[in-house]
C-alpha cells in the first residue's frame, strides 16, 4: 500500500479533479484505490459524491460516522486520547475505487494538531495527535487492502496540510501554468524541508501514532489547466510551463535532495524512461465544457458515454476527440505513477 498525496499551496490547479481522474484510473487498471477528501472545503467529496449542497454533506453525517478523517480521528483531537477509528470508505461508480469523504469539522482539528507540534515535549499526552491521520490511513489501507491512497489536500500551508502530507509515501504536485504557481513552487523549496524538520522528533517508533521513519518523496509534478493546440500546450502557456519544471529542477529538487525527500533524476528516468520534462508526470490541458458533464454525471471526463455528453454534430465529435485524448493523459499518468512510487 502506498500513500500518494496531491499538494500545492497555490489554489485552483485542479487537484481535485485530477485526484478522481488518476484514482479512476488506477482503478481501472486493477488497483484498489481509496480517494481521501482531506479538504475541509468537501470538493472531491461532492465531485465523487454529486452533492450540490453543504446540506448534502450535513445530510450524509446524520446516517453515521466513520466515513471521513475527523470522525476517525476524533478520539485523539477531543482529548479523550481513545483510539483512532478505521475509516468505512463508501463506495462510487467504480467497484475498485472508494471514497473516504470530506469534513466541514476537519479544519477544527487543525488548532490541536498545531498545539501539540509546538508544545509536544512539554505535554508527552498529546505527542500522538500529528501523527493519527497518517496512522488511520494505514489502518485503513491495511484492514481494506488497498493498493494506493490518494490525498485531495487543501491550498494552504497549516498545520492540518503538514501533518497529511509529511505522514504520505510520496507526493505529487500539480501546477497551473502561470506567475503564481511559479512563485508557490519557490517557496515550497523552503515550505516543505521546515516541515520536515519540524516532525523529525515524532517519527518515533514509541509513539502509538507516530510518523514513518522516512519522510514522503517528491516524484513529480503534473502540467494541468493550459489550453492546447495541436495537441501541445499553446506557446504563451508552454513558457510558464517551462519556468515552473526549471524552478522544480533548480529550486525544488535540490531542497528537497538535502532531506532525503525527492528522487533524483537519474532515479526518475530509470522509472518512467528519458523525459524532455524533467519530474514532469504528464500535461494534461484544461478540461473546459467536459468538466460539467463530468460533474453531473459523476464520473471522469474520459468516462463520460455519448448519452451523457448530449451534443449533436461538430460539438459532439469534438468533445469526444477531446474525451479520448483525456483517457491517454490520465493512462500515462496512472503509469508514471506507478511505476515511480516503487
Amino acid at each position: 500500500m502506498k500513500i500518494i498525496s496531491l499538494f500545492n499551496h497555490k489554489g485552483g490547479v485542479s487537484k481535485t479533479t485530477t485526484t478522481f481522474n488518476l484514482g479512476w484510473t488506477l482503478a481501472e487498471q486493477g488497483y484498489k484505490t481509496l480517494v481521501v477528501d482531506a479538504d475541509p472545503q468537501c470538493n472531491l467529496t461532492a465531485l465523487v459524491l454529486g452533492y450540490q449542497s453543504i446540506d448534502d454533506i450535513s445530510n450524509l453525517y446524520e446516517k453515521g460516522n466513520d466515513h471521513d478523517i475527523f470522525s476517525c480521528i476524533e478520539p485523539v483531537i477531543d482529548g479523550s486520547m481513545g483510539p483512532i477509528r478505521i475509516c468505512k470508505p463508501l463506495d462510487t461508480p467504480n467497484d475498485n475505487l472508494k471514497l473516504m469523504c470530506g469534513s466541514l469539522k476537519l479544519s477544527e482539528a487543525e488548532t490541536q494538531m498545531s498545539v501539540a507540534l509546538s508544545t509536544s515535549q512539554a505535554l508527552p499526552a498529546i505527542r500522538n495527535i500529528p501523527g493519527c491521520i497518517s496512522a488511520m490511513l494505514r489502518m485503513t489501507g491495511d484492514e481494506y487492502k488497498f493498493d494506493y491512497i490518494l490525498v485531495d489536500m487543501s491550498p494552504s500551508v497549516g498545520t492540518l496540510n503538514q501533518c497529511i502530507l509529511m505522514g504520505s509515501d510520496y507526493f505529487i504536485v500539480p501546477s497551473a501554468p502561470d506567475f503564481f504557481c511559479a512563485q508557490a513552487i519557490k517557496s515550497l523549496s523552503n515550505v516543505l524541508p521546515k516541515w520536515n524538520s519540524d516532525i523529525i522528533q515524532f517519527r518515533n517508533s514509541e509513539l502509538k501514532y507516530g510518523f514513518p521513519e522516512m519522510p514522503p518523496v517528491f516524484i513529480g509534478n503534473i502540467s494541468q489547466k493550459y489550453r492546447p493546440r495541436n495537441g501541445s500546450p499553446a506557446k504563451s502557456f508552454q513558457l510558464w510551463i517551462d519556468v515552473i519544471n526549471a524552478d522544480i529542477i533548480k529550486s525544488l529538487v535540490p531542497a528537497l535532495q538535502a532531506c532525503n525527500m525527492t528522487l533524483s533524476l537519474e532515479e526518475f528516468e530509470s522509472r518512467v524512461g528519458i523525459v524532455t520534462e524533467p519530474f514532469n508526470l504528464a500535461n494534461i490541458s484544461d478540461f473546459n465544457s467536459l468538466i460539467a458533464k463530468s460533474q453531473e454525471h459523476n464520473v471522469p471526463v474520459f468516462a463520460l458515454t455519448e448519452e451523457q455528453i448530449d451534443q449533436v454534430g461538430k460539438v459532439l465529435e469534438t468533445m469526444i476527440q477531446s474525451r479520448n485524448d483525456f483517457k491517454k493523459a490520465f493512462v500515462k499518468l496512472a503509469t508514471a505513477v506507478v511505476n515511480v512510487a516503487q
